[in-house]
């Protein structure tokens, strides 16, 4: 099942950092797709919710040296 979710994440300001973002999100079984934005500090994720999850696609933007903030 398809699922996706837009996350606000902070600390990306240029174009290196959604490269860094999308490259460890895209390594994520069940990841479909990644936008990655500083200009808006969001990363929109579509995944297969059978293969991967919210929080591990969260844990891998905290890896890659980013802050996600929750609601």
């Amino acid at each position: 099942m398809t699922e996706s979710v837009s996350l606000t994440v902070i600390g990306m300001k240029c174009g290196g950092c959604e490269t860094n973002v999308t490259t460890k999100l895209k390594a994520i079984d069940g990841v479909l797709s990644v936008k990655a934005s500083s200009k808006d500090k969001e990363v929109k994720v579509d995944f297969d919710a059978e293969k991967t999850s919210v929080a591990v696609i969260s844990a891998a933007i905290i890896d890659a040296g980013f802050t996600v903030e929750t609601a």
